[in-house]
C-alpha cells in the first residue's frame, strides 16, 4: 500500500508499504479521506518525537478485515473512526475522558494513522467505541471531518454559547470557520470572525453570509457592534500569544474566553490582566481534543442534516501529493485540505 511517512523535519516520504496485519479484536480500515490538521503542519514543521511514523489522523472509509472476535462490524460497512483512545482503564477513561490521561493514544500521532491506503484500528480502540458506522448519505468527507469538528463542540460546551450571544473567533482558517458553524448552530445573535488574512475572511463570509468579517482595528470594530459591551464569547482560533492578552480586553461582563489554539512551547508563557477576569467575572479556559461522546454527537448533527461540513474543503489530493496538501493549509492557500484515496 501507498502510505506517507514522516521522518523527520520537513521529512515526509511516500512509500510502499505492506498491508497491515489485523489481530483479534482489531479492524482494517481501507482510506476513503483523511483530511489535514493543523498538528500535521506542526509536525511536518517541527518534526515529532514518534518516527518513522504515518500521519493522519481525521479519517473515514471502508471496513477491509475484522479481526477474529470483533462482532458489532461487517467487512465493507462504512464507518468514521475517533483517533484517540486509551490502553488502560483509567479514572479519566471511566468519567468518558480517556482522550486527557497522559496515557492516551492516537492514531496518527503515536502510531501509523490515515495517511496510508489502509489502518490498522488497535483493539482497544475497536473496544472503546471509537469506530462509528456512517449511514450511505453522510459523505465520507464529512466523516473524516467529524474528528476537528468534535474538538469544536467541546469548546462549544464550554463557553455554553446560547441565543443572542455576541461571539467573537479570533482566526479565519478552518478552525474558526467551524467555530462559526458551531456558534450560528447554538443561536448566537452575532458570529464575528477576525483575522489578518483577507482572503480567508472572504471565503468564510461566502460559506455563511450571517458571519460578519473584521479586519481592521479589531476592538473599534467589536466595540462599535456592541455598544461598547464587547463579546460574550471569545475564542482564540491561533496560535499567537497576543491574541490571548486581548481577548481578556474584549470580553463583555461574564465573558467566556476560549483558548483553543495551542502555542508554542518557546511562547507559552502569556501575560494576562487577571483583574479583567476578577471584575468582569469572566470564565477563561481551554479545550483540547475531544470525548468520545461529542465526536458521537457531531456526527449525529451531520447525519441529521443540521450541520453541513463538506464546504470546509477547498483542495483535494492524492497519497502522492501529502505534502503538497499539508503545505496548502501551512501557507492559508484555502481552508482545508483533504486526501482522497481510490478503491
Amino acid at each position: 500500500m501507498k502510505a506517507a511517512r514522516l521522518f523527520g523535519k520537513n521529512d515526509l516520504r511516500i512509500e510502499e508499504l505492506p498491508v497491515p496485519q489485523v489481530g483479534p479484536g482489531e479492524l482494517l480500515l481501507r482510506t476513503a479521506c483523511a483530511s489535514v490538521c493543523g498538528t500535521d503542519i506542526r509536525m511536518l514543521k517541527h518534526g515529532h518525537a514518534v518516527t518513522p511514523l504515518v500521519i493522519g489522523h481525521e479519517m473515514s472509509g471502508t471496513l477491509e478485515r475484522v479481526g477474529a472476535g470483533v462482532m458489532s462490524f461487517r467487512p465493507g460497512q462504512r464507518v468514521c473512526v475517533a483517533p484517540n483512545y486509551n490502553p488502560v482503564a483509567s479514572k479519566l477513561t471511566l468519567a468518558g475522558e480517556g482522550h486527557l490521561d497522559p496515557g492516551y493514544r492516537a492514531l496518527g500521532i503515536h502510531e501509523d494513522g490515515a495517511f496510508a491506503e489502509f489502518v490498522r484500528i488497535p483493539a482497544h480502540a475497536v473496544q472503546q467505541g471509537n469506530v462509528f458506522p456512517i449511514p450511505d448519505h453522510v459523505s465520507f468527507t464529512e466523516g473524516a471531518l467529524i474528528e476537528p469538528m468534535a474538538c469544536v463542540f467541546n469548546a462549544y460546551e464550554k463557553a455554553r454559547t446560547g441565543p443572542g450571544d455576541t461571539v467573537l473567533i479570533i482566526g479565519a482558517g478552518p478552525i474558526g470557520v467551524m467555530h462559526g458553524k458551531m456558534s450560528r448552530l447554538a443561536g448566537a445573535g452575532k458570529v464575528l470572525i477576525n483575522d489578518l488574512n483577507a482572503e480567508r475572511l472572504q471565503m468564510a463570509r461566502r460559506i455563511d453570509p450571517m458571519f460578519i468579517p473584521l479586519g481592521g482595528d479589531l476592538r473599534a470594530e467589536l466595540m462599535k457592534l456592541t455598544g461598547g459591551a464587547g463579546a460574550d464569547v471569545i475564542i482564540t482560533a491561533c496560535p499567537v500569544p497576543e491574541v490571548q492578552t486581548l481577548a481578556l480586553e474584549l470580553a463583555a461582563v461574564n465573558g467566556r474566553v476560549i483558548f483553543f489554539g495551542g502555542l508554542p512551547k518557546d511562547r507559552a508563557v502569556v501575560p494576562l490582566d487577571t483583574n479583567l477576569i476578577h471584575y468582569r467575572q469572566l470564565m477563561v479556559t481551554g479545550t483540547t481534543r475531544q470525548s468520545l461522546r461529542q465526536f458521537q454527537a457531531v456526527l449525529a448533527l451531520v447525519s441529521d442534516r443540521v450541520l453541513r461540513l463538506e464546504d470546509l474543503v477547498t483542495s483535494t489530493h492524492p497519497i502522492e501529493e501529502a505534502e503538497q496538501a499539508i503545505l496548502a493549509m501551512a501557507t492559508a492557500r484555502g481552508l482545508k485540505s483533504r486526501l482522497e484515496f481510490t478503491a
